[in-house]
C-alpha cells in the first residue's frame, strides 16, 4: 500500500468493520432493550457485540501494529498528558489511538462482556433481579463511555484538523509511510464476521 496525499493505512478490515458492528449492535440492542417484542433482535445485537468483543481481545495480541494493546493502551498519567495537550498549539499526535482513547477501548471490551454475559443469563432466566440490575448497570455504563468517546472523537478531529470518522471507514490517516501497515487483513475480517455471527447464533438460542 502506497501513501496517498500523504495518507496511509493505519486501521486494519478487521479493526474497522469490528468498530462499526460494535456500534451498529450496541445502538440497536440499545433501542430494543425494553421491548418483549423485539426481544430476539435485542439478543442478537447484543450477541454481536459480544463475538466483536472476544474477537477484537484476541486481535489485541495478534492483530496488525496499531491494533495491538501494546501500541496504544497507557496508564492513566499517559492519558491525561494527552488531554491536557489538545488545547495547546502542538497537541500530542498518535498515529494509532491516543491514549484517552486506549482506555475508552478497554473500558468498553469490559463493560461489553460484562453487559453481554449478565444479558444472556437474564435471557436464560438465570439469576434474579440483581443480575437484572447488573445489566441495566453495565450497559448504561457503556453509553457514558459511547458519548465521552464520540466527544473525544469530535474534539481530536479539531485539534489534529483530521476527520477520524472518516479513517475508520477508510483506514487511512495522514502519518509517515514507516507508521503504516502492510495488509488490510481481508482473511482475518472474513474469520472475524464468521465468529460474531457464529457467536450471534450461539447466545441467541
Amino acid at each position: 500500500m502506497s501513501a496517498t496525499d500523504g495518507k496511509v493505512l493505519v486501521w486494519d478490515l478487521p479493526v474497522r468493520v469490528g468498530h462499526w458492528l460494535m456500534a451498529g449492535g450496541f445502538a440497536i440492542a440499545w433501542l430494543t432493550g425494553e421491548s418483549e417484542e423485539w426481544r430476539l433482535v435485542h439478543v442478537l445485537a447484543g450477541s454481536t457485540v459480544v463475538g466483536v468483543a472476544l474477537f477484537r481481545l484476541a486481535w489485541g495480541f495478534l492483530g496488525s501494529r496499531h491494533a495491538r494493546f501494546a501500541d496504544f493502551l497507557r496508564g492513566p498519567g499517559a492519558a491525561l498528558s494527552y488531554l491536557r495537550s489538545l488545547p495547546g498549539p502542538k497537541p500530542q499526535h498518535h498515529v494509532g489511538h491516543n491514549p484517552a482513547g486506549g482506555l475508552a477501548i478497554a473500558a468498553l471490551l469490559g463493560l461489553a462482556l460484562l453487559g453481554g454475559a449478565s444479558g444472556w443469563l437474564n435471557y436464560q432466566d438465570i439469576g434474579g433481579e440483581w443480575l437484572e440490575e447488573l445489566h441495566e448497570g453495565a450497559v448504561n455504563a457503556m453509553l457514558v463511555v459511547v458519548l465521552i468517546h464520540l466527544g473525544g472523537v469530535f474534539i481530536g478531529s479539531l485539534a489534529h484538523r483530521e476527520n477520524l470518522v472518516r479513517s475508520m471507514f477508510t483506514g487511512m490517516k495522514s502519518a509517515d509511510t514507516t507508521d503504516r501497515i502492510a495488509s488490510a487483513r481481508p482473511v482475518a475480517a472474513a474469520v472475524m464476521l464468521g465468529w460474531v455471527a457464529a457467536a450471534a447464533w450461539l447466545l441467541s438460542r
